[in-house]
């Protein structure tokens, strides 16, 4: 009998040696092949391509017209241009703007009168990506009008009321005042 129980407490040592050593690391169960990743960058590219198209022959139908092309992928031009001034609103600035929102086809989404004038600290609040960006090329009482592919405008989400997924965007925008960061501080 007390072999037996040497032999169990023998055995029960063995095996809690054995179960407490380390675990070794399984393979994942699914392997990604990025497939997913790369068609959805191709879907993308696509849809850019199409709405850059849409964009440019708006810009072939007003050949009287200026556009000017941005950096950051977006095409404007000056409604009302203001060669006096030199400053333009930078980060901190408190920013007066009215703005209207139309479509690719020039169908009004939103009127400056729905809209009413706005108020934006310069890269300190959440704006429209492409009037964050476009505002700051802007002297004050100028007026532009801004043509953004939809992921400068609302992406694919759209604003969940009036503007749909991915829908390029043509936008005027009059600046109105702006106060620097230290006048507003001060006052």
């Amino acid at each position: 009998m007390k072999n037996i129980i040497k032999i169990l407490a023998v055995s029960v040592a063995i095996l809690t040696l054995a179960s407490c050593k380390q675990q070794q690391a399984r393979m994942p169960i699914s392997h990604s092949s990025g497939e997913f990743l790369n068609a959805s960058v191709e879907r993308n590219k696509k849809l850019i391509k199409g709405e850059e198209g849409q964009i440019d022959s708006i810009i072939k139908s007003n050949p009287k017209v200026k556009y000017i092309a941005s950096q950051k992928g977006y095409w404007y031009y000056y409604d009302v241009k203001n060669d006096r001034d030199t400053l333009r609103p930078k980060k901190g600035d408190v920013v007066t703007f009215d703005y209207e929102i139309k479509d690719i086809k020039g169908n009004v989404i939103y009127s400056q009168l729905e809209l009413k004038p706005q108020t934006y600290v310069v890269d300190k609040q959440n704006i429209l990506m492409g009037l964050r960006h476009g505002i700051k090329l802007m002297h004050k009482a100028e007026t532009v009008t801004f043509l953004f592919p939809s992921h400068m405008a609302f992406g694919y989400h759209g604003d969940n009321r009036r503007i749909g997924t991915n829908e390029p965007l043509i936008c005027t925008v009059t600046l109105n005042d702006f106060k620097t960061e230290n006048k507003t501080t001060q006052e």
